[in-house]
């Protein structure tokens, strides 16, 4: 994974605005007087939204605003890799290279991201409209491999997806997002093979009779092997 510190270069100061602001107040009312650190990571995601990523001034504003140390604000920022910690560009791709999307082919896709743009692990392209990350589990394992691009998760990726996928942001559209592999939310890929009967057909009613009568002929016959003699 790669290195989670802050961008060298920062702006001089940071100030949510007007929308922001009042979506920021919202959610720190909902936590009652000394618990307003609750509010940290809604904070910090309002000002990636507006800023594009999370400053040093974003964060040191944070934390005046919640009475928490900037250093802790810091903490939360560089534990979560879905706050970017440098300017990013405008197509964002975050592909988990966790153990489940690794095993499934995580590896292709970073290779067909550095074929197809160039980029290696935290590079952004000299026009500013791609940037690439590693993140940790992206909580998709059934789909994996996978990447999220911008709010949206892309899932069963290989070589070939991955690559269709630059081509198509590149044009300016807006690929489908989900499985690549048109799978069913997160349901087995391809033809059930468990659970396989009608989930709707009646079930049998069971003969009790019969059923107690053939438990109380396997008790006997348990009972009288126990007490037959030993040869």
């Amino acid at each position: 994974m790669s290195a989670r510190d802050l961008a060298k270069e920062q702006p001089a100061s940071f100030a949510f605005n007007a929308e922001y602001l009042a979506l920021a107040k919202k959610v720190i009312a909902k936590y009652p007087a000394g618990r307003q650190a609750s509010a940290v990571i809604p904070l910090l995601d309002y000002a990636q939204r507006q800023e594009g990523w999370v400053t040093r001034p974003a964060i040191e504003a944070i934390g005046a605003m919640l009475d928490m140390a900037a250093i802790r604000v810091l903490e939360v920022a560089t534990f979560y890799t879905m706050f970017n910690l440098s300017p990013v560009g405008k197509t964002h791709i975050q592909v988990c290279t966790s153990l489940s999307c690794a095993l499934r082919g995580s590896g292709e896709v970073m290779k067909a991201c550095k074929d197809k743009l160039g980029l290696g692990a935290g590079d952004i392209t000299p026009d500013k409209a791609f940037s690439l990350i590693e993140v940790e589990c992206a909580g998709a394992c059934v789909n994996a491999p996978v990447a999220q691009i911008g709010d949206d998760y892309f899932e069963d990726l290989d070589y070939a997806s991955t690559a269709k996928l630059i081509d198509a942001f590149k044009r300016g559209e807006k690929p489908k997002h989900g499985s690549m592999i048109g799978r069913d939310a997160s349901a087995p890929a391809g033809e059930a093979i468990t659970l396989t009967e009608d989930p709707t057909k009646p079930i049998p009613k069971q003969d009790l009779a019969a059923a107690k009568a053939a438990f109380e002929k396997a008790k006997a016959e348990a009972a009288a092997k126990a007490a037959a003699p030993k040869a």
